[in-house]
C-alpha cells in the first residue's frame, strides 16, 4: 500500500507543479494534439487502399446487427398471435408457430454465416495491414542511423514491432467497427423499444448509465492494474533471460542467492497487484451481478403491472428483456472501445514515429555508382564528433592508395574503430570529406559501396544457424567449393568437419556452441567469402591463440595483398609487416610509417613495442 500511497503523492505533487505553469501544460497538450491528427492522417492514407474491404465489413456488420433485432419481434408474435389467441384453430397455431420458428432459423443461420464472413474477412484485412505495416517498419529499422538504434535498444524495437503493430492494426476495429455498429445497433434497440412501448423503453434505457458506470470503473481501476502486471512480466522475463545468459557470471561471483531474492520480491509484487486487481474486480462482477437480474426484475414487474392494466401483453415483456439484454454489449463495447482506442493511438504514435524518421544516408540525387575498381581512399581534414562540441577525430588527412594494408595503432580510446566506421560509412564525417576515386563518399550510392565492402568485428556476431549458413551469409548464393575455400582459407575447415554435423552443425544462438577463437574464424571465413575490395579487420585475431593466429595471418597475407585493408591492433607483433601503420592518439594522427620507419625514431609507436616486449618477457 505505500507504494500506492507514494503513487498518490507524486499525482497530486504532479498536479500541483502542473497548475504553476497552465500555459505550458496547454502547449504541450496542443502539439500531442496536433502530432496525434497527423499520426491519424497517415493511418488514413496508410488504410486507402484497403477502404472497400473495411466497407464490405462494416456492411455485414451492420445487417448481422440488423437481423438480430428480428427475433424479439418473432418471439413476440409467437406468443402473442400464435399461443395467446383464441380465435385461431390449433392445427393454425402449429402451421403459424412452424412458420415462424422455420423463419427464425433462417435469420439465425444467416446471422451466423454473415457474422462468420465479417470475422473472416476481418482477419484477412488485418493480415494485410499488419504484414504491410510490420514489414514496413522492420525496413525502417534496418536503415535507421546506429545512433538512434542503440536509443531504442533491442527490447524498443521488438515492441514496436510486435505489440505496438498488433494494437495499431486493431485500430480499424476498434475505432470505426465497432463503436459505430454498437452505436446504430443502440439506437435501433432503443427506437424498436419505444415503438413497442415507451413506458417499458423508458425504463430499459434506465439500464444505460449503469452499464457505462460499471465499464468505466473497469477501465479507470482494473485495467491499469493489469497493464502493470504485464509490464512487470515482461521485466522479468528480460531479467531471467540476462541471467541464465549471463550464468557463468552469476556462479563465478556467488550471486545465485541474489538472483533468487530479487525474482521472488519481483513475483510478489505481481501477486499483490492480481489481489487488488481481484478485489477490484469482484466489486464490478458484482455489479453486473446485481445489474442483469435486477433489470430483468423491474422489466417483468412493471410489464405485468402494465399487462393487468391492458396497456401491454405477455409477449411485450419477453420481446423487453430480450432487448434489454441486447443493450447491454453494444453499450459496454462503446465504452471499451473508447479506452482501447486510446492505447491503439499511443501505439500509433509509436510506429508512426519510427516510419517518418529518416533512413541512415539517404542517396541523394546526384549520386553514382562506386568505381570499379577502387584505386584510393583519401581522408582530408576529416573530423568526427558523436556528441556536439566533444569531437573524436581531429583533422585526419591520410591517403590510402588501392592494395594497402592500413595498421592503426594506438592507446585504447584514441578513435580507431570511429575511423574504420567512417571507413564503412557508419557515421559521416562532422568536417571534412572522404574520398574514394576523387568522388566524396557521401555521394556515393550507399548500396553500391556496402556491396565492396566486409568487416571482422572484434565483438564476433553470428546466427543461430549452421555453420554453412554464417559462412555464407555474405554471399547467400555461393556454392559448396566456394564455402570450402572460405573456411579453409580462414583455417576453420578443420575445426568445423570435428563438429557433430561438419558444416550442418546448429551453432546456436551468436556461436555459443563454438569457443572464441572458432567465432572468430567463422568470421573471418565469412569475410572472405565476400570478396571485398575494401576489408576492415577490428581486432580480428584478438580472441586466438598464438598458434590459430599465425596460421590465419599466413592464409589471409595472399588476400590482403589483392585489397584495401584496415586493420585495427592492440598486439603490434600482428601488424609488423603492414603496408602502412597509422599511430592514432587522442583523435589525432601522431605518426605514420612502416615498422622499421617508426622504430627507427622516437615516439609513441617505439615505446608501445617496447613495452609490449618487456610484457611478454615477463610472463615468459
Amino acid at each position: 500500500m505505500r507504494t500506492l500511497e507514494t503513487s498518490k503523492k507524486q499525482h497530486r505533487q504532479f498536479r500541483s507543479a502542473g497548475r504553476g505553469h497552465p500555459d505550458d501544460k496547454n502547449s504541450r497538450d496542443d502539439e500531442q494534439r496536433a502530432a496525434r491528427r497527423r499520426f491519424l492522417s497517415q493511418y488514413r492514407r496508410w488504410l486507402w487502399p484497403h477502404r472497400a474491404g473495411i466497407a464490405v465489413v462494416f456492411s455485414l456488420a451492420l445487417v448481422s446487427a440488423g437481423l438480430a433485432l428480428a427475433l424479439p419481434l418473432a418471439t413476440k408474435y409467437i406468443i402473442d398471435d400464435v399461443l395467446s389467441s383464441t380465435q385461431a384453430a390449433a392445427d393454425v397455431k402449429v402451421n403459424r408457430l412452424f412458420t415462424v420458428c422455420a423463419i427464425m432459423a433462417i435469420l439465425i443461420l444467416a446471422m451466423q454465416s454473415i457474422d462468420t464472413v465479417r470475422v473472416y474477412l476481418m482477419a484477412v484485412l488485418n493480415a494485410k495491414v499488419i504484414f504491410r505495416l510490420r514489414q514496413r517498419l522492420f525496413d525502417r529499422f534496418l536503415r535507421l542511423p546506429l545512433s538512434e538504434l542503440s536509443d531504442l535498444k533491442s527490447g524498443g524495437i521488438v515492441s514496436r514491432l510486435s505489440q505496438d503493430t498488433d494494437k495499431v492494426t486493431g485500430l480499424v476495429q476498434m475505432a470505426l467497427i465497432t463503436p459505430g455498429v454498437a452505436s446504430i445497433r443502440v439506437a435501433l434497440t432503443v427506437g424498436v423499444l419505444f415503438v413497442l412501448s415507451w413506458q417499458m423503453a423508458t425504463v430499459a434505457t434506465l439500464m444505460i448509465p449503469p452499464i457505462v458506470l460499471i465499464n468505466l470503473i473497469w477501465i479507470r481501476k482494473v485495467r491499469p492494474i493489469y497493464r502493470g502486471m504485464a509490464k512487470d512480466r515482461e521485466e522479468i522475463d528480460a531479467r531471467v533471460t540476462e541471467t541464465f545468459g549471463g550464468i557463468r557470471v552469476v556462479r563465478a561471483f556467488h550471486r545465485e542467492r541474489r538472483e533468487e531474492r530479487d525474482y521472488a520480491v519481483s513475483h510478489h509484487t505481481i501477486i499483490r497487484k492480481k489481489l487488488l486487481a481481484e478485489k477490484l474486480q469482484l466489486v464490478v462482477s458484482s455489479g453486473w451481478g446485481l445489474l442483469i437480474p435486477g433489470a430483468s426484475l423491474v422489466i417483468v414487474g412493471f410489464g405485468a403491472y402494465l399487462v393487468i392494466q391492458s396497456k401491454g401483453t405477455i409477449g411485450d415483456i419477453v420481446a423487453f428483456q430480450m432487448y434489454a439484454m441486447m443493450l447491454l454489449h453494444p453499450v459496454s463495447s462503446i465504452v471499451n472501445s473508447y479506452s482501447a482506442t486510446q492505447q491503439a493511438l499511443t501505439a500509433l504514435e509509436r510506429v508512426f514515429d519510427i516510419l517518418n524518421r529518416a533512413e541512415e544516408k539517404p542517396d541523394p540525387p546526384d549520386a553514382v555508382d562506386t568505381p570499379k575498381p577502387i584505386r584510393e581512399i583519401r581522408f582530408e581534414g576529416v573530423s568526427f564528433e558523436y556528441r556536439k562540441d566533444l569531437p573524436v577525430l581531429h583533422d585526419i588527412s591520410l591517403t590510402v592508395p588501392a592494395g594497402t594494408t592500413v595498421a592503426l595503432v594506438g592507446p585504447s580510446g584514441g578513435g580507431k574503430t570511429t575511423l574504420t566506421d567512417l571507413v564503412a560509412r557508419f557515421h559521416d564525417p562532422t568536417s571534412g570529406a572522404i574520398l574514394i576515386d576523387g568522388t566524396d563518399l557521401r555521394k556515393l550510392r550507399l548500396n553500391s559501396y556496402r556491396q565492396r565492402l566486409a568487416i571482422v568485428p572484434q565483438e564476433v556476431f553470428l546466427f543461430d544457424g549452421t555453420a554453412r549458413e554464417n559462412i555464407a551469409y555474405s554471399r547467400r548464393y555461393a556454392d559448396e567449393a566456394q564455402i570450402l575455400d572460405a573456411a579453409q582459407r580462414a583455417n576453420a575447415h578443420e575445426f568445423i568437419e570435428r563438429l557433430p554435423e561438419g558444416y550442418d552443425t546448429i551453432i546456436g544462438e551468436r556461436g555459443v556452441k563454438l569457443s572464441g577463437g572458432q567465432r572468430q574464424r567463422l568470421s573471418i571465413a565469412r569475410a572472405i567469402l565476400a570478396d571485398p575490395e575494401i576489408l576492415i579487420l577490428d581486432e580480428a585475431t584478438s580472441n586466438l591463440d598464438t598458434e590459430s593466429e599465425q596460421l590465419i595471418q599466413a592464409s589471409l597475407a595472399d588476400l590482403l595483398a589483392t585489397r584495401t585493408t584496415f586493420v585495427i591492433a592492440h598486439r603490434l607483433s600482428t601488424v609488423m609487416h603492414a603496408d602502412m601503420i597509422v599511430v592514432i592518439n587522442d583523435g589525432r594522427i601522431e605518426q605514420i610509417g612502416k615498422h622499421a620507419e617508426l622504430m627507427s625514431v622516437e615516439g609513441l609507436y617505439r615505446d608501445m613495442v617496447e613495452k609490449q616486449h618487456r610484457l611478454a618477457g615477463e610472463l615468459i
